[in-house]
């Protein structure tokens, strides 16, 4: 049976200005992650469509973190409660800490936490601190463990990452994506070199390549070269394999804390043993 319309070669078509040929699983890709960004975001949609357009931001990372954000929000709601009540408890002040931060393409925006500081903490030791970090080649260990700052229980909420839980909004919202580099703080990102910016080509991130290869053990250097490589190498499985790495790491890494804090403990208790058995050898006639 002969077709009804046969139609004409693509040479044809494009000079009598006929339509493209799509092709149809394409189309759909695009019309489902531009509706997911519609539905689910409350940024700014040509800046989503655009950066999926030019292969900045891929359809199936956008569709990765709605989906798993639907799956755990009933089984995390209870424990974000009952964060927000400890906090309330055990310092004055708000619950949540907005922070400017550097995303994607250097694009600003309020990154959200856990209050796990005293009000009107001073930023500046943290500045400081990060300052010798990036041009020291030591691991990048946080002040946590003898920062005045913290109120009671942050230095855990710090340490299993739960303070960042309400960056699910961020994610929602599109600053932020599941997976990817921690997004910065502006005076970070005034002392980055070229290179380093070259981690804020893709969305910033809950968690990331070098948060599940040992953090607390890495230099600046070391984690701008995970962050570059994984914004060169992005991939659905790579982001699946790095949220299933993702709690082990933060058990590992609350593990390692809390021997550290040991090993100190058990050191000022030896010296202060030591001292004491000094100045009573000195007193003895």
């Amino acid at each position: 049976m002969r077709p009804f319309f046969k139609p004409p070669p693509l040479e044809v078509a494009r000079l009598i200005g006929r339509p493209k040929i799509y092709n149809v699983r394409r189309v759909l890709k695009s019309a489902s992650t531009l509706l997911i960004m519609n539905l689910f975001s409350t940024a700014d949609a040509n800046h989503l469509q655009t950066a999926t357009r030019f292969g900045g931001i891929p359809w199936w990372k956008r569709a990765l973190d709605i989906s798993c954000i639907l799956f755990i929000t009933p089984l995390i709601a209870p424990l974000v409660l009952m964060i927000a009540a400890v906090i309330k408890l055990v310092s004055p002040g708000p619950i949540f800490f907005q922070q400017e931060r550097v995303g994607y393409r250097g694009r600003r925006f309020m990154c959200l936490k856990f209050r796990t500081m005293f009000l009107n903490a001073d930023s500046g030791i943290h500045q400081g601190h990060l300052a010798n970090l990036m041009t020291s080649n030591r691991p990048m260990a946080k002040l946590d463990g003898m920062d005045p700052r913290v109120i009671p229980f942050g230095l855990w909420l710090r340490a299993l990452g739960l303070d960042e839980l309400p960056q699910l909004i961020n994610v929602l919202r599109g600053d932020m994506s599941l997976v990817g580099p921690r997004p910065c703080v502006s005076y970070e990102y005034e002392n980055y070199l070229p290179r380093h910016r070259g981690r804020c080509n893709t969305l910033p991130g809950l968690t990331g390549l070098w948060q599940v290869s040992g953090k607390n053990n890495t230099t600046f250097a070391e984690m701008i070269d995970l962050d570059l490589f994984y914004v060169k190498n992005k991939s659905l499985v790579m982001d699946i394999s790095i949220l299933a790495r993702t709690i082990p790491a933060v058990l590992i890494q609350t593990v390692e804390m809390r021997r550290k804090k040991r090993s100190k403990n058990s050191q000022k208790a030896n010296m202060a043993l030591n001292g004491e058995v000094s100045l009573s050898a000195d007193r003895r006639p």
